[in-house]
């Protein structure tokens, strides 16, 4: 493996150390205090500066991230909530929202409170607070590479109403800042089932700064309808808080010429002055994923004071809800016994 700058074998780094867990690895926790109690953290340190906590409880999300014990990612108020305070009406979503480096819209409603003629929808769907099952950890010497991998799976079913399963895999490997997941949704019922996905990675500060620069894919852009005539070229650059600001959500619908041989597209934020024990130093963090089954990349620009927060989200639907979606030309359907994959790395240099 890489680390510290050079290669090493697996004898090498075994003979400097009493448990390769001194440099990395993963381990599961449980927070004891407030509207957090109960809720189960699986930590995973790298080794190479990046460290990270999944929330089993959660959706098997991310909440939050760090580069060297810098965060990258943007906590919300309401902390890692437990999903037994979640408010699944209207905008109640908000309350225990745990913001993180990743939060996890879906499975069969993303975006705006919306009813139809199957039900009511509360904001942004109930994955996020849908508590995973079989949760497997795993860490594995593969020659002189240590793998490690989280793995579960995160249900959302009704009696006479839609099954739709989420079996998800994180994985990476020691001395490596990146981190891949592996999604599938399948749709184990017998009629059926819509399907919404949206992958709300959100980025704060000091990754966000005066002088970030946000490199977006080729795409054709709009401005969502109420977003308060801001323009286009915000969507590449940051500012300083301001308690005034409003939030914009900008639609980014890939072109053809942003996929990559392995059908990947990838968004990345450019922070020159990314804070460091030693100073500063250039840091780029980059987010890919498979452009087939995440087609649409939505913006999520708040410069605000609290809320002071970048959100990159691949999608397959934009965020106006289930009926406006449904006007556009449909929503995304799951025949019964159908499954979808769906590809994201996360890549900090």
């Amino acid at each position: 493996m890489r680390l510290y700058g050079k290669q090493w074998t697996r004898r090498e780094i075994e003979a400097r150390v009493g448990s390769v867990a001194q440099i990395g690895g993963v381990r599961r926790l449980t927070l004891t205090e407030g509207k957090e109690a109960g809720t189960e953290v699986i930590e995973v340190r790298t080794g190479a500066g990046l460290s990270f906590e999944i929330i089993p409880s959660k959706g098997m999300d991310i909440s939050l991230a760090q580069l060297w014990g810098t965060p990258i990612s943007w906590q919300a108020s309401n902390g890692n909530a437990h999903p037994a305070f979640y408010e699944p009406e209207g905008t109640g979503w908000l309350r225990t929202a745990s913001g993180g480096l990743l939060m996890t819209c879906g499975l069969a409603h993303a975006g705006s409170p919306s009813q139809d003629e199957t039900g009511s929808y509360g904001l942004h769907g109930r994955v996020h607070h849908t508590p995973a099952r079989n949760v497997c950890i795993r860490e594995e010497w593969v020659g002189d590479e240590l793998e490690w991998s989280v793995s579960g799976i995160v249900e959302e079913t009704a009696i006479f109403g839609s099954k739709l399963r989420l079996t998800r895999e994180l994985s990476g490997k020691l001395g490596d800042n990146r981190i891949a997941i592996r999604d599938k949704v399948e749709n184990f019922g017998f009629r059926p089932a819509e399907h919404m996905m949206l992958y709300h990675f959100n980025f704060g500060f000091p990754l966000l700064g005066e002088w970030t620069e946000i490199r977006l894919p080729e795409a054709d852009r709009e401005v969502r309808a109420d977003g308060g005539g801001a323009a286009l070229e915000s969507s590449v650059s940051w500012e300083a808080p301001n308690p005034d600001a409003e939030e914009t959500v900008f639609y980014h619908s890939l072109r053809r010429e942003a996929v990559d041989e392995k059908g990947m597209a990838k968004a990345t934020i450019v922070q020159p002055e990314f804070p460091t024990a030693g100073g500063t130093r250039a840091t780029e963090v980059s987010l890919s994923w498979s452009a087939d089954t995440l087609p649409l990349l939505v913006q999520w620009r708040m410069p605000g004071a609290g809320e002071h927060v970048l959100g990159l989200e691949p999608s397959n639907c934009r965020v106006e809800g289930r009926e406006s979606e449904r006007l556009r030309g449909g929503l995304f359907v799951l025949e019964p016994g159908q499954s979808v994959n769906y590809r994201l790395e996360l890549n900090v240099d």
